[in-house]
């Protein structure tokens, strides 16, 4: 089928022979209609495949449109007597694909580029049409845009594929091992199957080795970005635990309900924004969402701490007991107020998306984003912790808290303030979750484990070994998932963070201090 300019309008004999008789003539009729194409050619073929082209009791083909009208499929003009009952065109698996192909190639003629592009790749996903060769070339000789020429090019090898000449179909074998996408590998899969000549299926399995020594490249590398996802991830998590835990001593069992607060917190600023708030300020929610999160989780941090959790210092028993009650009463309060099932978090369109690098590797936009806000928050607590007055109090409390108060250090103060910005931290993490996975009552308990096991294992109180060991088990988690399993690769991290224990209890750095 070779698109050609229009040079001729569309008429009810050509509608009608597409739209009825035996599959290969109507399959033939389409292949004129699309070599000639006209201004009504594409609707009408949109419409064959939406299934609302009719047949009326005289013979004549019109298009059904939503609001029960009549319209002629060959001049698009509305029936002024439409006739009381029509019947349906019916369509076959392989009529179906050929109107597929039919309007992909109508619209590599289209003005807009991403139509192009989107042709080019449905061509490819089509398979091996050798028939669609001409037309690929034709349209390669016309096209400007690189990508969509590169994409061209490929659908034409596919096409080629599935020539009859030996000729061609080696062509296309050399063509689609210099390619490096995953549907060129799916593509030479299936040749390779159907493939009876020994030469060519020769061909096309080293082009299918060239192409997976690639994409392998491509599958390491996303495997590391994903470890490192997940890493980020779990240094949001625990940057609170460090404060609470960490600094304060505070085993809070509640810290993933802190989280789950944020990421609710998260919600209720997406649903003002969407009801109160013109649509077009709708993607910048985040943005908002952000403080609200830390200032909501912090204030219910601070109200834990100046009611319950300030009597029960020093007994870290019946605090991980207090904490852990917490815990069940913040999920059951938000079980009260929004329900068991999960709400809906959308991210923001600037959110969306990836980013290509190579074949096989394409970075999701909202990885990245909770990649640099976990070094920006990570930024922000180092220099609080490291350049503030209140940082200087909270390292002097937990070197010496006697001393500390016998220099003038509010300490109980201290604790409040340092307890809120861990639990403010945690709504941060809450917030970032909410772009990548499901917001429920539930939410903090998947990473409540994890994050304790990097505050242990980093060193309790220290940052960069927070850093370090959030990083090194989401990518050991990682690493070890491709090999055994999700559920193994757990429990191979917990030994080792249990077998390291044992050797260095400090963790990776040891607390500097008076008490160290």
């Amino acid at each position: 089928m070779l698109v050609a300019s229009p040079a001729r309008a569309l008429t009810q004999q050509q509608a009608l022979s597409v739209a009825q008789g035996e599959t290969d003539a109507r399959i033939e009729a389409l292949a004129a209609l699309v070599a000639k194409p006209d201004a009504q050619t594409r609707p009408y073929l949109q419409a064959l495949t939406e299934e609302r082209v009719k047949l009326t009791p005289d013979g004549r083909v019109v298009i059904a449109a939503d609001a029960g009208t009549l319209t002629d499929a060959a001049t698009g003009q509305p029936i002024a007597a439409p006739p009381a009952a029509v019947e349906d065109v019916m369509l076959n698996n392989r009529l179906r694909g050929e109107l597929d192909g039919a309007l992909a190639a109508l619209m590599l003629s289209s003005e807009d580029r991403r139509e192009r592009l989107a042709a080019a790749k449905s061509l490819l996903d089509a398979g091996a049409e050798a028939s669609r060769a001409p037309m690929l070339e034709a349209a390669i000789s016309k096209e400007q845009d690189q990508e969509v020429k590169a994409a061209l090019q490929l659908a034409r090898a596919a096409a080629l594929s599935g020539s009859p000449e030996v000729a061609h179909r080696l062509e296309a074998a050399k063509l689609l091992g210099e390619s490096r996408s995953p549907d060129t590998q799916r593509l030479l899969n299936q040749r390779i199957a159907d493939e009876q000549d020994p030469e060519v299926k020769r061909a096309l399995q080293r082009s299918l080795r060239s192409v997976e020594d690639s994409l392998a490249w491509g599958g390491r590398l996303g495997a590391l970005f994903t470890g490192i996802s997940l890493g980020s991830i779990l240094l949001l998590v625990a940057l609170g635990l460090a404060i609470t835990y960490g600094l304060m001593g505070v085993i809070n069992m509640a810290h993933g309900e802190l989280m789950m607060i944020g990421a609710y917190a998260t919600y209720l600023v997406q649903v003002a924004f969407r009801q109160w708030l013109p649509a077009s300020w709708f993607d910048a929610y985040l943005i908002a969402a952000v403080p609200m999160a830390f200032l909501t989780s912090a204030l219910v941090g601070a109200v834990l701490e100046r009611t319950v959790l300030r009597w029960l210092y020093g007994r870290p028993l019946e605090t991980l007991l207090a904490t852990w009650g917490l815990s069940l009463v913040l999920m059951q309060a938000v079980r009260s107020l929004f329900g068991a099932q999960n709400v809906a978090v959308e991210s923001p369109s600037w959110l969306g998306g990836s980013v290509a690098l190579m074949p096989g590797l394409a970075l999701p936009m909202n990885r990245i984003a909770i990649i640099l806000f976990a070094l920006a928050v990570l930024a922000g607590m180092a220099v609080l912790i490291a350049r503030t007055r209140l940082g200087l109090f909270v390292r002097a409390v937990t070197q010496n808290r006697p001393i500390a108060a016998c220099m003038g250090v509010p300490t109980a103060r201290v604790d409040t303030y340092a307890f809120a910005l861990g639990s403010g931290l945690a709504g941060l993490a809450g917030c970032a979750l909410s772009q990548v996975g499901n917001v429920g009552p539930d939410l903090g308990q998947s990473y409540i484990v994890d994050a304790f096991m990097v505050v242990v294992l980093g060193g309790v109180g220290q940052l960069a070994g927070t850093v370090l060991a959030a990083l090194g088990l989401g990518l050991a988690n990682k690493a070890l998932e491709g090999v055994v399993g999700a559920v193994l690769a757990k429990i191979a991290v917990l030994l080792f963070i249990i077998v390291f224990i044992q050797k260095r209890p400090q963790g990776l750095f040891a607390v500097k201090g008076r008490e160290a």
